[in-house]
């Protein structure tokens, strides 16, 4: 693993406004019972001095300027990262602009992977198959539990990416890059009782093969990490903060 620090401990003391880029949308079951990903985030995020703005960015709703917020969360998505649809070259130039704006930026999973894209890596469905449930990442600073949920992988990252986490089924899960960039491939926002709720929903019905879902769902009980990535989250966005951003 190349060397970084997966979080960042320094912190301003006013509040940041985060705008969240949704890039997908949950069942509408799922959808009823804990919102969208962008209301799974905000209270992942709750209590750690952040405000948020939500842009449906598949629905093509993107914010005026990557100025608009003080920092930008990319969320999950079924779609993938190589997808031919409207929203994704859009988005990845607004990643582009807001890297050079040097507005902190962290991306989940599809996050995760379209920030790579952008930035010159490869993202490719992965002959290994998928990542269901439960994960220990090996992380620059020690092992870190949270559930997955992917085929797709960063297969090349791109030349400014720091390697910070990875798993012996994915070598590129989590990066840094200069000028204020988290990424991390597992999903902090799917706590046991929701990422239940998504092996019960749409784990079959998107494919995933059962002998998966039901190893997920044993592992359902063990202890994951959810806190503590929020934690890493608020201190990325806190210790990137551009102080003379008037938000």
């Amino acid at each position: 693993m190349r060397n970084g620090s997966f979080g960042a401990t320094t912190k301003t003391s006013f509040p940041m406004l985060i705008g969240i880029l949704q890039c997908g949308h949950v069942p509408d079951a799922i959808a009823e019972r804990y919102g969208q990903y962008d209301w799974m985030f905000r209270r992942l995020l709750g209590g750690r001095g952040l405000e948020f703005r939500s842009y449906d960015v598949e629905e093509m709703q993107f914010p005026g300027s990557a100025d608009e917020c003080e920092g930008w969360l990319i969320t999950g998505s079924k779609h993938g990262a190589y997808d031919d649809l409207p929203f994704i070259p859009v988005l990845e130039r607004f990643i582009r602009d807001a890297h050079g704006r040097k507005v902190p930026i962290v991306g989940i999973c599809f996050g995760h992977q379209i920030v790579a894209q952008a930035l010159g890596g490869r993202v490719e469905k992965f002959a290994g198959g998928w990542s269901i449930g439960r994960v220990a990442y090996d992380t620059t600073d020690g092992t870190l539990a949270l559930n997955a949920w992917h085929q797709d992988q960063v297969t090349e990252p791109p030349a400014s990416a720091v390697t910070i986490a990875s798993s012996d089924f994915c070598r590129y899960a989590g990066f840094t890059y200069p000028g204020g960039i988290w990424t991390i491939q597992p999903h902090p926002e799917l706590s046991p009782d929701i990422f239940g709720d998504f092996v019960q929903i749409r784990g079959e019905a998107a494919g995933v093969p059962r002998h998966l879902l039901d190893a997920a769902m044993a592992k359902l009980p063990l202890p994951t990490d959810e806190p503590k990535t929020a934690d890493r989250i608020a201190h990325h966005f806190r210790a990137h903060a551009r102080v003379n951003h008037a938000g």
